[in-house]
């Protein structure tokens, strides 16, 4: 049974008082063995009141264990120590061995341990960046796709950015860089990263070798890219924390409990909503409100350019003859005027993005003329091969109905007969459209009579009737005079009405006695 703190003190007093464990056992009433292993543990400089530490077969073969892990740089194996072990003489269990083996690694991991000095950044200097993994969506045609989670954060102010996107490469990530920093309001002096191939295309001497477009483009914004050593947990830390962090809140897991994404748009609107709570609240390393703190970082920051980087706005395509760009193996239309013009185009979320240089074209067309520079001229949903998306808006004079079917033709006098008949109104070029597309024999002759015929009722009342007999695809000889005389009767009062009063149900009084016995049968 463990002593307590005060049995021990009181059996150490005894022991001071009389000189020996046998009177000092009979003062605190224990064993005269209790006395001396209190007394042997406090003359060794040993704790007497924590637990005692009783001798075990492998003590004579620690110094052993412990340079086999001084050397291995505390790798070794237990069952190869417990091997080579038992050809010294070693008469113990595997089980012993394991136990002094994991004691001499934690004690050589504690005299080696890598000590780190807290990163203290300045205002407007550093902003890190790093790519996590997203949810999947469905992208075009309702098939799940992976996305991706760009994360920045100004390490400052920790201040972040969440970017959701399909792809990293090279112009996602500079349009995505494009975005972060005008959402911090300006550019700082470094951006630290990780070693994708975007940034670094190669490695000499453990250096590593920087893209030339990802240079070309800091030097755009006024930045240079720097990229974290391997293994070096000061100098990436920061981004790789505000990828999980980003990704603990955002992708669906059995920890969050969050419903899976319906589309792009939701979860570009949860990264925003994600933004916000993070930038909103106080940080509580910084004890800081990230937005209090950019603003007091803003006037640290470089002034941001006024254009983009074209890298930024995407792929480069040539403009066709039949106004349209292909990307992805499908075509999407654009505005006229620029054929033959060269443009960009990305994919933004579930849309493509169309921009152009209007300042190249060698004339401005009409919907640009309070444009300049790089403008976006055209944005699409995003479609899957085979399934070209033309906007009807982009062809203004195209004679092709919007809908796909060939426009309906325009009548146009070429006599003096078809002037006066078209000039009777628009019923009369409908009845003329429709007649001609159901095989109508003798229009010309028709469309005498009903000149004539406008003559002594009118070009109005024959007008009218003419788009009745058009609606009613009746075209014969007689027809045209019938709707007319019917047209004046009603105008005349002589057509009943049905209303309320009025009934066309035969009456029934003719069945009245049907049944009844005052009729007599006929015998």
């Amino acid at each position: 049974m463990k002593k307590s703190d005060r049995d021990i003190m009181e059996i150490l007093e005894a022991y001071d008082t009389t000189g020996t464990a046998h009177s000092a056992a009979q003062l605190a009433g224990v064993d005269p063995k209790t006395v001396r292993r209190y007394v042997t543990a406090r003359d060794a400089g040993m704790p007497v009141t924590g637990p005692s530490r009783r001798s075990r077969i492998i003590d004579e073969h620690l110094p052993q264990i412990e340079q086999w892990v001084e050397r291995s740089k505390g790798r070794v194996r237990a069952d190869i120590v417990h091997e080579r072990l038992v050809a010294l003489g070693f008469d113990g269990t595997e089980r012993t061995t394991r136990r002094a083996v994991a004691d001499a690694k934690a004690a050589w991991r504690a005299g080696h341990l890598r000590t780190y000095r807290p990163w203290i950044t300045e205002p407007g200097l550093w902003m890190q960046f790093d790519w996590g993994e997203g949810p999947k969506v469905p992208g075009p045609g309702g098939v799940l796709r992976s996305t991706l989670l760009f994360c920045a954060w100004l390490a400052w102010s920790r201040y972040r950015v969440v970017i959701p996107v399909w792809d990293q490469t090279l112009p996602t990530l500079i349009a995505c860089l494009d975005a972060t920093v005008r959402r911090f309001g300006g550019v700082p002096t470094y951006a630290l990263t990780d070693n994708p191939r975007t940034v670094s295309i190669d490695h000499v001497a453990g250096i590593a070798v920087r893209h030339p477009q990802i240079v070309e483009t800091a030097r755009h914004y006024g930045m240079a890219v720097h990229t974290c050593v391997p293994f070096d947990p000061e100098s990436k830390g920061g981004s790789e924390a505000t990828v999980k962090i980003a990704k603990a809140d955002l992708v669906p897991t059995d920890a969050n409990l969050l419903p899976d994404y319906a589309s792009f748009a939701d979860l570009e609107a949860a990264c925003e909503r994600f933004c916000a709570t993070v930038n909103g609240r106080r940080h509580r390393e910084s004890a800081r409100i990230p937005n209090e703190a950019l603003a007091e970082e803003r006037p640290r920051l470089h002034t941001l350019p006024t254009v983009p980087h074209t890298l930024a706005l995407g792929t480069t395509r040539s403009v066709g003859t039949d106004q349209t760009i292909r990307f992805g193996s499908v075509r999407y239309s654009t505005p006229p005027g620029l054929v033959g013009a060269e443009v960009w185009v990305r994919a933004a979320g579930t849309e493509l993005v169309v921009v152009a240089d209007l300042d190249s074209l060698p004339r401005t067309p009409d919907w640009a003329e309070n444009r300049k520079g790089l403008s976006e001229v055209a944005r699409h949903p995003l479609s899957p091969p085979g399934n070209p998306r033309i906007d009807p808006a982009h062809y203004p004079d195209h004679p092709q109905d919007p809908g796909g079917a060939p426009r309906p033709p325009v009548p146009r006098a070429r006599s003096a007969a078809e002037a006066r008949f078209l000039d009777l109104g628009p019923g009369a070029h409908t009845w003329l459209v429709a007649a001609s597309a159901a095989g109508t024999v003798r229009i010309r002759a028709k469309m005498t009579a009903a000149v004539e015929l406008a003559a002594f009722v009118g070009a109005e009342m024959v007008d009218s009737a003419l788009s009745r007999a058009a609606e009613a695809g009746r075209f014969a000889e007689a027809d045209l005079p019938a709707i007319v005389a019917h047209h004046a009767d009603t105008t005349a009062g002589g057509v009943v009405v049905a209303d309320e009063e009025h009934s066309v149900q035969p009456g029934t009084a003719a069945w009245a006695g049907f049944g009844s016995t005052g009729v007599q049968a006929r015998s």
